[in-house]
């Protein structure tokens, strides 16, 4: 089979918006999935991980399949997040960009409906929403899915919670002839339950090259601590990755405000992202992270669905995760774009067991990376310390006669002499409070 997009039947105009943004060569689930939506009429069940190219493959047939001449709604693609949602939206806007007839709408929840449904008076063929704000945009009248053609349920293994309840209320507003298209990175019970009850009983399995799975080019390691060393070990990691940006996931939001404060104190450039936070905050700190203005990302699961920035060198589970499904999504996050990535898992010891089932499981392998020793955790923790000093800001509320006295005192060590000084009473005090915190751990 041809390499190119116009063997697999895609046209002119699309051809032209590809050849614009740089796009020549489909990748593995482009290659299955394009004829298949283009010259056939079953549902389709796509399994592809996030990174393989999911977007064009059901986003190019759809914008080919559309009928300009018609002004009803005809395909709706569902996202378990806004932020991926405005990602399909934003890459679907682009493939159009030589097809002017085409109208696309975003209509996604954590941001003002009254906008939306403005937009939706205006003809509009293909809707990018979450499932939510769709139910609230048809219960308002303000969109009519009577004549729609195409569903298509994108990471449907993120929105299983979303579509129990969501998807009879929906299945009720569109006709029974649309043709259900499903990508999912997993294929747990709950999604063969979905597929069962809402897709036709002819449903075309399609699955991307597990080669091309998003998985080449990262590094799956995992680190063996006690519980009373992992914040120094994650701090010590941090310190070896300086300048490069990274994702931090923890189970719940009390872990990730946490540790976020700790990094905070510890002055290491970070932000937090959880669901709690609201849509404004946590696109905030996204833009934060994308634009480079932080390079530490601590998050939730939950919170961490449609972040696709690239250059994401490293990701740390601070917490194993529950499912083998959240360890792939959370990995899959580093290593875009063809560029390789570290995932850290760090663990405690009665957890050493779980990486074979998680090996198994995923068909990887991880490598243990060994903690520091004492020495070279101590000579770390001074650096930390030292970093910790220089980007501390001045206090103004010293009074000057104090501050005088103070520089009197130092007035005649040289910089070296201060260093050298000031480290010395580091070391004694920090030696002094860790014998402490060992004879109360004895008792």
């Amino acid at each position: 089979m041809s390499k190119s997009f116009s063997a697999l039947g895609i046209n002119e105009q699309l051809l032209q918006s590809l050849a614009h943004l740089k796009i020549s060569v489909p990748t593995d689930i482009q290659k299955k999935t394009i004829p298949v939506l283009l010259k056939q009429k079953d549902d389709v069940v796509a399994l592809a991980k996030t990174g393989t190219g999911k977007t064009a493959a059901f986003g190019l047939p759809l914008l080919q399949l559309i009928h300009t001449d018609k002004t009803e709604v005809q395909a709706v693609i569902l996202s378990p997040t806004r932020e991926l949602g405005q990602q399909i939206y934003e890459n679907l806007v682009s493939f159009a960009a030589h097809s002017p007839a085409i109208s696309i709408a975003s209509a996604c929840g954590g941001i003002p409906i009254k906008p939306q449904i403005e937009r939706l008076k205006e003809t509009t063929h293909i809707i990018v929403a979450t499932p939510g704000r769709l139910i609230d945009l048809i219960q308002r009248k303000a969109v009519s899915l009577k004549k729609l053609r195409y569903l298509v349920l994108d990471e449907a293994d993120e929105m299983v919670t979303a579509l129990k309840t969501d998807l009879d209320t929906l299945d009720a507003e569109m006709p029974k002839s649309r043709r259900t298209l499903l990508f999912t990175a997993t294929m747990p019970g709950t999604v063969k339950q979905l597929v069962q009850n809402y897709m036709s009983k002819h449903v075309v399995h399609l699955e991307a090259d597990m080669a091309q799975m998003g998985h080449q080019g990262i590094d799956h390691k995992y680190m063996v601590v006690e519980p009373i060393e992992k914040l120094e070990v994650l701090l010590h990691f941090l310190n070896s990755k300086e300048g490069e940006r990274g994702i931090i996931f923890c189970k719940t939001k009390a872990a990730v405000n946490k540790l976020a404060k700790k990094l905070a104190i510890n002055k290491f450039s970070s932000g937090s992202i959880h669901g709690s936070l609201t849509q404004g905050i946590r696109d905030r700190i996204m833009g934060q992270f994308r634009e480079g203005f932080i390079d530490i990302l601590v998050a939730t699961d939950l919170a961490a669905r449609g972040i696709d920035v690239k250059e994401i060198s490293y990701v740390v589970n601070y917490h194993l995760p529950d499912t083998y499904e959240a360890y792939v999504h959370r990995s899959g996050r580093t290593a875009r774009a063809g560029a390789k990535g570290l995932s850290l898992t760090i663990i405690q010891e009665e957890e050493r067991k779980d990486i074979p089932e998680f090996e198994k499981e995923l068909g990887l392998v991880f490598n243990e990376l060994k903690k520091q020793g004492a020495e070279d955790r101590e000579e770390t923790n001074l650096v930390l310390w030292a970093k910790k000093i220089f980007k501390t800001k001045p206090n103004r509320n010293l009074s000057p006669e104090t501050k005088e006295k103070i520089k009197t005192i130092f007035h005649h060590l040289t910089k070296e002499e201060l260093i050298e000084k000031v480290l010395a009473d580091h070391v004694m005090h920090h030696t002094t409070a860790n014998h402490k915190i060992e004879a109360s751990s004895k008792h």
